[in-house]
């Protein structure tokens, strides 16, 4: 069939699938990225994976079967104004964040955006302390994705001392008032804790200490929430204990396996929104427009930066 192209077809199919192969190229580094960190941990006898890999094929064939689904209910959400919010929790290093690059991998920065908030100003610890969070709920058609989220409260700032008895109380006792509100508005609300375990995390902070390309991730709050193992695991069952609704219930994506978490959220993820694919107009290339009087300005060769690679 290929045969049968015209030699201007052929070369259209060559650069969609150059094309392709380039898009492809982006999910490859990352996965080589995740491969040298291995090798690392085994070049510094560090502990092995205590779960075994899933085959690359099959999870590559798997990411962009579902990164296409995402992309269908990326266009229901803006079809419908839908608003959609997910939080990701969980501990230091559990795979919160690359759950999150593969989902906004292929979608529309203007649609689905990502919040991750810095610790609080003098200003905001003044505040309601759901205040700085309200900023980035999405409006209709848009999907906000929370990299942490208002449950620093009942986490890091419970363990490290952060907030004092009485504002852990009443956090609480505001959380579940709160979700139920931004339910009652129309927001689709989910809520995902990764978990791993402790020897899992062990391995990958030894990793990141290895590697000079992730060493800026481990800052010394890191450090200290590693110290303090049990104490978070005490704040995590506490939190699920008590922010777990039937509007707002946690989801707990079992994560020491990193390429079956980002799946399994991924497609639980699409679970939750009952969605449909939404007709295109049929897109066609307008005929650009030629003017005999047109010529390019010359450009100088120095601006030009140099052509290394």
């Amino acid at each position: 069939m290929r045969d049968s192209l015209s030699p201007s077809t052929q070369s259209l199919s060559q650069q969609l699938y150059n094309e392709i192969l380039d898009e492809l190229d982006e999910e490859l580094e990352q996965e080589l990225d995740d491969q040298r960190l291995e090798d690392l941990a085994l070049d510094a006898d560090l502990p092995l994976p205590t779960s075994q890999d899933m085959d690359r094929k099959l999870y590559f064939r798997e990411l962009l079967r579902l990164q296409t689904e995402l992309i269908k209910l990326q266009d229901w959400v803006v079809h419908k104004k839908l608003k959609l919010v997910v939080l990701f929790e969980g501990r230091d290093a559990a795979g919160k964040g690359g759950a999150i690059k593969r989902i906004t991998q292929r979608l529309n920065p203007r649609v689905c955006r990502v919040a991750a908030l810095p610790a609080p100003s003098e200003r905001e610890r003044s505040q309601w302390y759901f205040q700085r969070y309200t900023s980035h709920l999405p409006a209709g058609g848009e999907i906000v994705l929370f990299d942490r989220s208002w449950y620093n409260r009942a986490g890091v700032e419970k363990v490290m001392g952060f907030c004092s008895n009485e504002e852990y109380e009443e956090f609480f006792r505001s959380v579940t008032e709160f979700e139920k509100m931004l339910v009652r508005s129309g927001i689709i609300l989910i809520k995902y804790w990764f978990s791993i375990t402790d020897d899992e995390q062990q391995r990958r902070f030894w990793m990141r200490i290895q590697d000079p390309l992730k060493q800026w991730k481990l800052s010394p709050m890191d450090l200290e929430s590693r110290r303090r193992w049990e104490a978070y695991t005490k704040a995590k069952e506490v939190m699920l204990e008590r922010s777990h609704t039937p509007e707002a219930p946690w989801w707990i994506v079992e994560a020491v396996d990193k390429k079956r978490a980002r799946l399994n959220c991924i497609h639980h993820l699409l679970s939750q929104v009952p969605y449909a694919e939404v007709n295109r107009p049929l897109i066609e290339l307008p005929p650009r427009e030629y003017h005999p009087d047109y010529s390019r300005a010359p450009v100088a060769q120095e601006i030009f930066i140099p052509s290394v690679y």
